[in-house]
């Protein structure tokens, strides 16, 4: 016993090892502070500190070296002082955009119209195209059709058709308004695709969830509704995200028959004074109004990615 006491003194005893992670109860200092990082760790944390560091400085120097690369290409054009004359004028600018904005109020109504529409037809339509049953055959057959038809048609054709070939036909109470004819002609573009998303939503959802509802005395139309939609919408949320992107930028397309939207206020400032500063100042408005739409459509695609690699609910 004395032998050993004389080997192992106090300074031996009370001198730590920094190579090592000392948990808690391990030491003085742990019981005060629950944990000490060891001195491998530190270093390591802060090589990582510093990497991020480094590549954050390196992202923004590529970024204004870029910027400024094209900056000198587009300034140093033969072709720029008509150009920004033409594209870039201030004095356009501030006229056009009291009446663009005025005109984008349209856009958001036809997006929210328009867009409810969509999203209630296309259920529809990608309901009947998984019905099940040869009695349900020429349901089936029309909603393929018109989802191939609608979705091979381009937009501008089907709005082109709707807004100015429907008031040809004069027909009594159909209108010719044709803010009312390019909201349906978008509805019917965008019900098509809307219709493949959920379709394939319904058909992701494994047929054991359809069976065990019908194993447990549901209806095959209380499974539909209770079982399979609501995780077929769940799962589609990021795409049906993207098409009502889209469906926003498109609504300016009904300006064709005539509406004054904010792509109309734009043209009729353009017509007047042949500058087409007023077309960038609607390209940028709608811009503005996209960013963030988008940016939410990231933002659920990534949470919705996480809760499936962690085994959450999709």
């Amino acid at each position: 016993m004395t032998v050993v006491e004389e080997q192992s003194g106090p300074e031996d005893a009370g001198e730590p090892d920094e190579t090592k992670d000392q948990g808690p109860g391990s030491g003085e200092g742990a019981q005060d502070d629950g944990y000490t990082p060891s001195r491998r760790r530190l270093e390591r944390e802060r090589y990582k500190r510093t990497r991020a560091r480094r590549a954050t400085a390196l992202a923004a120097l590529s970024t204004l070296v870029t910027a400024a690369v094209l900056y000198l290409v587009v300034v140093s054009a033969p072709g720029w002082p008509r150009t920004k004359e033409t594209f870039f004028d201030g004095r356009y600018a501030r006229e056009a955009l009291p009446k663009v904005l005025d005109g984008l109020w349209l856009n958001v109504r036809l997006l929210l119209v328009c867009g409810a529409a969509v999203l209630v037809l296309g259920m529809l339509i990608a309901v009947a195209r998984t019905l099940r049953g040869p009695v349900f055959f020429p349901l089936r057959a029309l909603a393929a059709a018109y989802t191939d038809f609608f979705r091979g048609l381009p937009l501008i054709i089907n709005l082109m058709i709707v807004v100015l070939g429907v008031p040809a036909l004069r027909l009594q109470g159909v209108t010719v308004d044709p803010v009312l004819l390019g909201g349906t002609a978008l509805t019917l573009t965008y019900s098509a695709y809307v219709a493949e998303v959920f379709r394939a939503g319904i058909e992701s959802v494994h047929p054991s969830q359809r069976a065990a509802a019908r194993s447990l005395g549901l209806t095959n139309r209380q499974a539909l509704r209770h079982v399979v939609l609501p995780q077929a919408v769940r799962r589609q949320v990021p795409p049906l995200l993207n098409d009502l992107v889209s469906l926003q930028k498109d609504t300016g397309l009904v300006s064709i028959g005539g509406a004054i939207d904010a792509v109309r206020a734009a043209d009729i400032i353009v017509g007047r004074s042949l500058n087409y500063t007023p077309y960038i100042v609607a390209g940028l408005v709608f811009v503005a109004l996209t960013i963030p739409m988008t940016r939410f459509t990231d933002w659920v695609t990534a949470r919705m990615d996480r809760q499936r690699a962690q085994g959450g609910p999709l």
